[in-house]
């Protein structure tokens, strides 16, 4: 048994779930050049999943820098007068304000859609 733990440690025919160059980073950031704001499928949603019961306003679907990604959010907060938070590139922000932010991104370029109900 001690050769068959010896050869899976050194990787000969082992199974490896990620390879050692592959990259885990976010690929929006090669393509926010590519798409301009009015083609991206940016989607508002208004839900309460894993929240413990709080609403929350998520936006996803924005292919533009993490740089301008937390300068909207601080301009989507102030419009609120709520908190937020970007988590891998969806923008989260407190409470329901689906329509703040709905009126804020379509000043900014985008074309929003709101999901769910």
């Amino acid at each position: 048994m001690e050769g068959k733990a010896a050869t899976d440690a050194m990787g000969k025919g082992g199974w490896q779930e990620f390879s050692a160059g592959a990259s885990t980073a976010r690929p929006a950031a090669a393509g926010a050049a590519d798409t301009p704001r009015p083609q991206q499928r940016v989607r508002v949603q208004r839900t309460k999943a894993g929240k413990g019961g709080k609403t929350v306003t998520a936006i996803t679907g924005m292919e533009i820098s993490d740089a301008d990604a937390r300068a909207l959010l601080k301009r989507l907060k102030a419009r609120a007068g709520s908190g937020g938070t970007l988590k891998d590139g969806v923008i989260e922000l407190q409470g329901d304000q689906v329509a703040i932010c709905l009126e804020t991104l379509t000043a900014e370029g985008f074309r929003p859609r709101q999901a769910g109900g």
